[in-house]
C-alpha cells in the first residue's frame, strides 16, 4: 500500500491545507486511538505535545477530540521538545505519544509525529494500518457516552523533562566557567534548554526564546545559524548551541563562530564513548548523507560506520536491531539510546559538553575530529511527476558516477517532507564534484520546468 499521509517523519504539510487540516487531525486521533486502545481492558492514555506554531492551536484540539471520541484519555503538556514527548509517553505508561511539529520548517507548516508506548516512532507497518483506518474513518466505532475519554493538563511536564535531560550529564561534572550561547529557534525548547544549562551552572546567553506563533525557525535555530555564530563571537562565548523547532536536532559552533555539524559531533561522542568502554555495536549508525571523512575517522580507530536511508527513524531501527547505542544524521539528529528513544538535541549537546569539560581545551580543538571531504548539496523544487524517473536525469546520474569513480559518490533522492529533489555529491576534487552536481541539477530543472 502506497503512503498518502505519512512521510519519513510523520504527517507534514502546510497548515490548514490537506493533510494538515483539523478534519484530518480528527481522523488521525480516531484512527490512531482505535489502533492503540485495544491493548487491554483499562483506561487508555495519549500524551500530546507541540511546538510554538500558531497552527498548533488548531491541530491540538482536533487530535484531542479524535482520541476522546474513541475512549482515550488525553494528557496535554504544551510546548515541549519532541524527545520529551517520547520520554513522557514511557514515563506515564501511555499507549501513544503525539508531537505536533514540523521540526525545522517555517511556521506555515505543521506535522504530526506518533510514538508507541515504548517511546519509539511507529513502524512503517503500523503507520500504514493507521492510514488505512483514516481512509475509512466513518467505519471507526466510537465510544459510548459513558466511555468517552477526558483531557487533562500535566502541569509539571516541563520540570520532568529538565530533570531527565540533566540526568544524562555526569554527576561529577558541572558547566561552571563555560559561557554558552543557546539558540532555541523560538521553538519547543525555548524554556527548557536555557534552564538545563543554567542549572548545570553555565553562563547562558539565550536566543530564540520569544516565540509568537510565527517566528519559529525564522532566521534562527539549527537551519539558520548565522546569528548564533555572530553572537558567540560578540559575547566572547566558549561555544554556541542551536536547536531546531522541536529540539530533536543540534548544530554547534566553536569560540570562533565556526560551525560544527552532526558528523563532527558524532565523531567526538563515538571516540569518547569508545575510550570509556561505553560505545556499543563497535561503531555508530548514520545515514547515506554522512561524510566520507567520518567513515575514515572511525575506521582508523577500529570502529564501523553503518549507513541507512535518510531519516532518524531508520537509524533508530538499525540501532535497535543490531545493538548500537549511538547514531544520527549529519543534519544534527543524534540518537543516544542509553538516554533517549529518539533524537534529542539538548542531551546530545550535554554529551559534547561533558567532553569539553573533561579536556579543558578550546572547542575549536576538541570538536574538529576529521577533515571532511568536499560535499555539495543542492535542492531542486518540482511539481507533478517525479523527475528522477526521466531517462535524461538517469543518464546524467550515470555519467556523474562514472566521472567520480572511486574518488567520490553521488546521492540523489526525493525529500520525504517537501517536493524537492536533493542532489548530493562528495569527493576529493571539489571542482569535479561541483560540476557533476550542477549537471544533474540542470537536467532535473529541465524536466521539472
Amino acid at each position: 500500500m502506497s503512503r498518502k499521509y505519512f512521510g519519513t517523519d510523520g504527517i507534514r504539510g502546510t497548515a490548514n491545507k490537506e493533510p494538515m487540516t483539523a478534519e484530518i487531525a480528527l481522523k488521525v486521533g480516531k484512527a490512531a486511538g482505535k489502533r492503540f486502545a485495544g491493548r487491554g481492558n483499562f483506561r487508555h492514555r495519549v500524551v500530546i505535545g507541540k511546538d510554538t506554531r500558531l497552527s498548533g492551536y488548531m491541530i491540538e484540539p482536533a487530535l484531542t477530540a479524535g482520541f476522546i471520541s474513541v475512549g482515550m484519555d488525553v494528557i496535554l503538556v504544551g510546548p515541549l521538545p519532541t524527545p520529551a514527548i517520547a520520554m513522557l509517553t514511557r514515563s506515564l505508561r501511555a499507549d501513544l505519544g503525539v508531537m505536533i511539529s514540523a521540526s525545522h520548517n517555517a511556521f506555515e507548516d505543521n506535522g504530526i509525529k506518533l510514538f508507541g508506548p515504548d517511546g519509539y516512532k511507529l513502524s512503517d507497518k503500523v503507520e500504514l494500518q493507521i492510514e488505512a483506518a483514516i481512509e475509512k474513518s466513518e467505519d471507526i466505532e466510537l465510544a459510548a457516552p459513558a466511555k468517552l475519554g477526558r483531557a487533562t493538563r500535566l502541569e509539571d511536564a516541563r520540570g520532568r523533562y529538565i530533570e531527565f535531560a540533566k540526568s544524562s550529564f555526569p554527576k561529577n561534572q558541572l558547566l561552571k566557567g563555560l559561557k554558552i550561547v543557546v539558540d532555541c529557534a523560538n521553538g519547543a525548547a525555548y524554556k527548557v534548554a536555557p534552564t538545563v544549562l543554567w542549572e548545570l551552572e553555565a553562563e547562558v546567553v539565550s536566543m530564540g526564546v520569544t516565540p509568537d506563533g510565527f517566528n519559529i525557525n525564522e532566521g534562527c535555530g539549527s537551519t539558520a545559524t548565522e546569528a548564533m555564530c555572530a553572537r558567540v563571537v560578540k559575547e566572547g562565548a566558549d561555544l554556541g548551541i542551536a536547536l531546531d523547532g522541536d529540539a530533536d536536532r543540534l548544530i554547534m559552533c566553536d569560540e570562533k563562530g565556526e560551525l560544527i555539524d552532526g558528523d563532527q559531533l558524532m565523531a567526538l561522542i563515538a571516540a569518547s564513548w569508545a575510550e570509556r568502554g561505553q560505545l556499543q555495536g563497535g561503531g555508530l549508525v548514520a545515514t547515506v548523507m554522512s561524510n566520507m571523512g567520518l567513515e575514515k575517522f572511525l575506521n582508523e580507530r577500529g570502529l564501523d560506520l553503518v549507513r541507512t536511508a535518510v531519516g532518524d527513524r531508520y537509524v533508530v531501527e538499525h540501532m535497535r536491531a543490531n545493538g548500537y547505542n549511538l547514531g544520527g544524521e549529519q543534519s544534527g539528529h543524534m540518537v543516544m539510546s542509553d538516554f533517549a528513544t529518539t533524537g534529542d538535541g539538548l542531551i546530545a549537546a550535554l554529551q559534547v559538553l561533558s567532553v569539553i569539560v573533561e579536556q579543558k581545551k578550546p572547542v575549536s580543538e576538541i570538536c574538529r575530529s576529521f577533515d571532511p571531504y568536499p560535499q555539495i548539496l543542492k535542492n531542486v523544487r518540482f511539481s507533478g511527476t517525479d523527475p528522477l524517473n526521466a531517462d535524461r536525469v538517469q543518464d546524467a546520474i550515470a555519467a556523474g558516477e562514472e566521472k567520480l569513480g572511486d574518488s567520490g559518490r553521488l546521492l540523489i533522492r526525493k525529500s520525504g517532507t517537501e517536493p524537492l529533489i536533493r542532489v548530493m555529491g562528495e569527493g576529493v576534487d571539489v571542482d569535479l564534484v561541483t560540476a557533476v552536481v550542477d549537471d544533474i541539477v540542470g537536467e532535473v530543472e529541465q524536466v521539472s520546468s
